[in-house]
């Protein structure tokens, strides 16, 4: 079985290490693979949004299975243009990636079928946003372009004054291009957030281990708003009881409507949500696997990978084993000097080889570049030290002693990721 991994980032590089324990013992392939990817599979270089040259490279290197894990080419249609070729792909249509690609959409969805969520209006002019946020005068507010943005189009300004720069830049000053054409501004929750990543084929939910993200750049949640500097699984705000709650009133609910509107969704679903003194809400929903929580739950995923993505798109997930094994799972990322905005690539990376040998030590490549046998940083976040161990406090302290063997030039990390699930736990 030949199986294609479509990206290059640390997310990728971690379905491809889960994807090599399967019993089917694929050959795995990636494009344009980084250096995870190099490091761990057959590479090509086809860019992930080249949805024509990537459909003629699975067709050529006659792929039997496509993951398509980054959101653009989802939102962008590969998954279609690939089951048109005739090639497997696990991901969502084009219309069901729109549950991502257009937060006014996902945003809709939950209004009418009565999905808990912040209140909210959409606007595309920007004299009426700037009227509304005026009459309203509730700050902290959320102002997110309606569009992909690299994870960064969501702003939450303090005042009227920051509130309208934010609008100038997205409304006007198009910092995010088309994205910024149309903005959501919702009302301002607060409470522990919980990201839950689920298995659907369109009827069927199965849900992975719950995690936690760290977004902010420095230690205690202050600095900018990034990709996400570490992760932990499972997050202990998640209980039974809230699980139950997410069940009944957001993950069966959000799939059923999905059908029902003709774009049933099948891949994984992420829910982002916030457990608020009025219960759980959704703050955004993604169309694939998340990064970097991906690489804290997928190692504690109990199931044969290959086996639950083919039962997605075959519509029997039902008949698919997919558990959680005990213990939890942490990550830690390494990031360029600067991010998450101006920062210098092509840094030698040393201590690899040491960190990797530890005991339950997992490296994830998230922005690397493999030359002549040594790899070089090649992006903002550029490793994800995971760990899995009897517990939380067992697994960071593993994946910290691990962090202490890498270096390059200007590395900066959290110290404090996980710190708020370990008082809670």
């Amino acid at each position: 079985m030949k199986i294609l991994v479509v990206g290059s980032g640390g997310r990728e590089h971690a379905i491809i290490k889960k994807l090599k324990e399967s019993r089917h013992k694929p050959e795995i392939y990636s494009s344009p693979g980084g250096g995870g990817g190099k490091k761990d599979s057959a590479a090509f270089d086809v860019k992930a949004t080249d949805v024509e040259k990537m459909v003629k490279l699975a067709k050529d290197e006659k792929i039997d299975l496509v993951c398509v894990t980054p959101d653009d080419p989802l939102v962008l249609g590969m998954v279609d243009e690939l089951d048109k070729a005739g090639i497997r792909a696990f991901g969502p249509s084009k219309n069901a990636a729109r549950i991502e690609g257009s937060k006014s959409f996902a945003k809709e969805l939950m209004k009418n079928n009565n999905i808990p969520t912040a209140s909210f209006e959409v606007f595309s002019d920007f004299d009426k946003a700037i009227d509304y946020i005026k009459r309203e005068n509730k700050f902290p507010v959320v102002i997110k372009a309606d569009g992909l943005a690299l994870g960064k189009g969501v702003v939450i300004p303090e005042n009227f004054e920051d509130a309208r720069k934010a609008l100038e830049e997205i409304m006007l000053d198009k910092k995010f291009g088309k994205s910024g054409n149309t903005v959501v501004i919702e009302e301002f929750l607060q409470g522990p957030e919980i990201s839950v990543l689920c298995f659907t084929d369109g009827k069927t939910i199965k849900p992975m281990v719950s995690s936690m993200d760290h977004k902010r750049a420095e230690d205690n949640d202050k600095g900018l708003n990034t990709g996400g500097m570490g992760t932990i699984a499972p997050n202990p705000f998640y209980t039974k009881e809230l699980e139950r709650e997410c069940f009944q009133n957001i993950f069966i609910p959000t799939v059923k409507a999905m059908s029902e509107m003709g774009n049933p969704f099948k891949g994984v679903l992420y829910f982002g949500l916030m457990s608020t003194s009025s219960g759980v809400k959704v703050i955004e929903y993604n169309c694939r696997f998340g990064d970097p929580e991906a690489q804290v739950c997928l190692p504690l995923l109990e199931g044969d990978l290959v086996d639950i993505m083919n039962s997605c798109i075959d519509g029997t997930l039902d008949e698919c084993p997919v558990s959680i094994k005990p213990g939890a799972s942490s990550c830690v990322i390494l990031a360029s000097g600067g991010y998450p905005v101006k920062y210098e690539k092509g840094k030698l990376i040393e201590g690899l080889d040491e960190a990797e040998r530890m005991e339950g030590i997992n490296i994830f490549h998230a922005g690397t570049k493999l030359e002549d046998g040594k790899f070089y940083t090649d992006g903002g976040r550029v490793l994800g030290v995971g760990a899995v161990g009897e517990n939380l406090s067992d697994s960071l302290d593993k994946a910290y002693r691990a962090v202490e063997k890498i270096s390059f030039d200007k590395m900066f990390f959290r110290h404090d990721i996980g710190l708020k699930a370990l008082k809670e736990d």
